[in-house]
């Protein structure tokens, strides 16, 4: 029988700690939450590997982002006890699930409802009572419960997303990685009184979040 305990305490060490992620409480997070719970049955033996994973074919398909490029995302929101924080593309949730470990209150918004179906019924069976899906275009955000204190990404985009920096409450924060493939840099958005800084905090490759694609430009 496959030692998924064994696994994460593997995944942690050589993904997460081996990659500057010194946060505790993310590695915490990641230590207790069980990945294989948010991946399809016939690849919860891959829950654990060092790349991003599908969850579900399509068009678009859908993926969690790799280990080590979300706890560095989440290290760089600087994510507090009492944050409400939205997670932009959960999909299976598993995102989520890590978030509910951080932050006051989590926001997961997904479109594709058989994924927020699968993902919302393992946070309750985990007891994650603190977080909740939300079902909506991706690209709009969740205005509802807005402003909030970090706004999570779980794929790429190819620039800042205005209609989720307008979300964000004085000092909050935004991250996702921007530009495709060797392009892509890990940035956080900060809504500050002049306006919204960024900064770049590492180099991250991972699979486009649907809806964030530039529109293709006029052609001659």
């Amino acid at each position: 029988m496959i030692d998924f305990a064994e696994m994460r305490r593997a995944m942690v060490d050589a993904q997460v700690r081996a990659n500057d992620v010194t946060d505790l409480r993310i590695v915490a997070a990641m230590l207790e939450t069980p990945r294989e719970r948010f991946v399809p049955a016939g690849l919860r033996n891959f829950a654990y590997i060092d790349d991003d994973l599908l969850v579900k074919e399509g068009s678009p398909s859908r993926y969690l982002m790799e280990p080590m490029v979300l706890a560095k995302l989440l290290q760089a929101a600087e994510i507090g006890p009492e944050a409400l924080v939205l997670d932009v593309g959960a999909a299976s949730g598993y995102s989520t699930a890590v978030l509910a470990k951080l932050a006051g209150q989590v926001v997961a918004l997904e479109e594709d409802a058989e994924l927020a179906g699968q993902g919302s019924s393992v946070l309750v069976d985990l007891g994650l009572l603190n977080a909740a899906y939300v079902h909506g275009p991706l690209t709009a955000g969740w205005s509802a419960e807005a402003p909030y204190d970090v706004i999570l990404l779980n794929g790429s985009v190819d620039s800042a997303p205005e209609a989720l920096l307008a979300q964000l409450k004085p000092g909050g924060r935004l991250v996702a990685v921007v530009g495709r493939g060797r392009a892509g840099r890990a940035t956080v958005f900060t809504n500050t009184t002049g306006g919204v800084g960024s900064r770049v905090v590492f180099d991250a490759a991972v699979p486009t979040l649907p809806g964030f694609e530039a529109r293709p430009g006029f052609v001659f």
